[in-house]
């Protein structure tokens, strides 16, 4: 059965899903990419951006599995990138180059249109102007039996979580303090939405907790 899935999303220690200030020069925003150190020398991730080698420890392992059995993709906007208000034009085409590393329709919140956008590798940006239940809706019709997964931002997985819409969190927490940024979980009640903890392992670079709904 299709499950809506958050998966290998990194948090640091005081909760914060991204720094501040995000940017095109700061995509995770300021001292964002610390919460992701246990991903970027992995096997998975050197494949994504066309690299050689990479570490196949467990957080390979969990980077691997954030990747796999997806139909399909959510993202908020600034997950996209860093364009704000209407679209002056076409030339923004992810922060991902010519082969984004979804290769699945990947539909984009936003409240302003925009015609499809087709990539290399089976990647399709969908622009959704009409709120997270029709991204939803769209997603799960387009990835059939496979998994829906909320990408990110922070935003995004917040809306998705509230709205009850999420079956699974896997959460990297690394041990790492930002201080400020964009907190995940605060005020919202994971057990009284009947989240618990299903999985939790740690390496050098994160502890990797699971967090399913029942």
């Amino acid at each position: 059965m299709s499950k809506v899935r958050v998966a290998g999303f990194g948090i640091s220690l005081d909760g914060f899903g991204a720094g501040i200030e995000q940017s095109l020069e700061y995509p995770l925003g300021k001292r964002g990419p610390e919460i992701f150190q246990w991903f970027f020398p992995t096997k998975t991730f050197c494949t994504m951006v066309g690299k050689e080698g990479g570490s196949t420890g467990l957080d390979d392992t969990y980077g691997r599995r954030s990747m796999e059995n997806f139909g399909a993709f959510i993202l908020g906007r600034n997950m996209f990138g860093p364009v704000r208000g209407p679209w002056p034009d076409d030339s923004w085409k992810g922060w991902w180059g010519p082969n984004p590393p979804y290769h699945a329709p990947t539909f984009v919140l936003t409240h302003y249109p925009r015609e499809p956008l087709v990539m290399e590798g089976g990647t399709t940006f969908y622009f959704v102007t009409s709120g997270i239940e029709e991204a939803l809706r769209l997603a799960k019709q387009t990835a059939g039996d496979k998994d829906v997964k909320i990408g990110g931002g922070v935003s995004t997985v917040r809306q998705y979580l509230q709205a009850g819409f999420v079956d699974s969190v896997h959460l990297a927490v690394a041990p790492v303090l930002l201080g400020q940024g964009e907190a995940l979980l605060t005020g919202l009640d994971l057990p009284a939405m009947g989240f618990s903890v299903t999985e939790h392992e740690a390496t050098e670079h994160a502890t990797h907790v699971v967090l399913t709904r029942s």
